[in-house]
């Protein structure tokens, strides 16, 4: 029951509406993703030059965490999971789901998809441009390892950590869900970070570029609301246009009370039959109807007149 009320109380406010014009952004937003650009090219260039960060790179290699503290390893072999792109993904879908149904707007997952499109395109740029080589398959010791056709500069798990958990804090609803969510988060994403440089999948530099980059993106993201705020209004019409067209219903022209294909309403042929039946009684003669013409069922109809008439003659 304490879950169920936590729950209520991060969706107890209203998704806030995306916004179709530019988003202002705050000066220390500025600061922090300038910060964070400058960040980004100090590790990089460092890397590239072979400075005393590389030289840092090796040292922690050969001291081999994983070696000094083995009781640990298990352990952290569950907790990296939590920076791999597919078992994150779902989950936080699965939440950002719920929430979007909740709340009736798509912007929760749409805000999600854009993270993780730029993630991919981003990181995944740089990853193959400087072909990194990773700790277990280094060659020449105190090297930078790039452009040997690896994959590992800046750390995918990291960057992942950094933004998959850090959406949740973006999209929070009320200030404090706001502040549990982005502790929450800056744990997964220092814990699986270093998590990498302890099992020896990751330099240390791979590690701070992999917060640089995350952090990047999430700072980012408000210039991405107009586009997300288009694209949600374009997929409610579209869903709108397959609901009236899965519905059937036929437009109405103007000026009528029928819909177009109708049937025109014909008289009743009870009714008909009482009327002449009543005139024949009287002595009047009543001419024959013509046959209908129209509608399903003709054939009985007109059955039904003669065998009437016939009735009336015999009698």
């Amino acid at each position: 029951m304490r879950t169920d009320r936590i729950l209520a109380r991060l969706e107890q406010e209203p998704e806030r509406p995306s916004n179709l014009a530019m988003p202002r952004m705050s000066r220390t937003r500025k600061v922090l993703l300038g910060c964070m650009l400058l960040l980004y090219g100090a590790i990089v260039y460092a890397v590239l030059k072979g400075t005393d960060l590389v030289r840092l790179d090796w040292q922690v290699m050969l001291f081999r965490p994983y070696r000094q503290w083995p009781e640990l390893h298990a352990l952290l072999d569950y907790f990296v999971v939590l920076g791999q792109r597919g078992p994150t993904a779902v989950l936080v879908m699965a939440w950002l789901g719920w929430r979007s149904w909740r709340q009736r707007t798509l912007r929760p997952l749409l805000v999600l998809a854009s993270s993780l499109l730029l993630l991919n395109v981003t990181v995944g740029a740089v990853k193959i441009g400087l072909g990194r080589l990773g700790p277990h398959y280094a060659t020449t010791v105190g090297s930078t390892e790039l452009f040997a056709g690896g994959d590992i500069f800046p750390s995918g798990h990291t960057a992942n950590a950094v933004v998959t958990w850090g959406i949740l804090a973006y999209l929070a609803t009320t200030p404090r869900a706001r502040r549990v969510l982005s502790v929450t988060a800056a744990v997964a994403a220092l814990g699986v970070g270093a998590t990498t440089v302890y099992l020896g999948t990751h330099w240390l530099s791979d590690v701070l570029l992999g917060w640089a980059a995350g952090l990047l993106i999430l700072l980012a993201l408000p210039w991405c609301e107009p586009a997300i705020a288009r694209a949600e209004a374009f997929l409610l019409s579209l869903r709108a246009r397959f609901r009236t067209a899965g519905s059937g219903l036929t437009p109405t022209p103007a000026g009528t009370g029928r819909p177009l294909g109708g049937s025109v309403p014909t008289q009743d042929p009870a009714g008909a039959l009482a009327q002449r039946k009543e005139a024949e009684a009287e002595g009047e003669t009543v001419p024959a109807a013509p046959p209908h013409r129209q509608g399903p069922h003709q054939g009985r109809q007109e059955r039904a007149l003669r065998t009437a008439r016939l009735d009336a003659g015999g009698g």
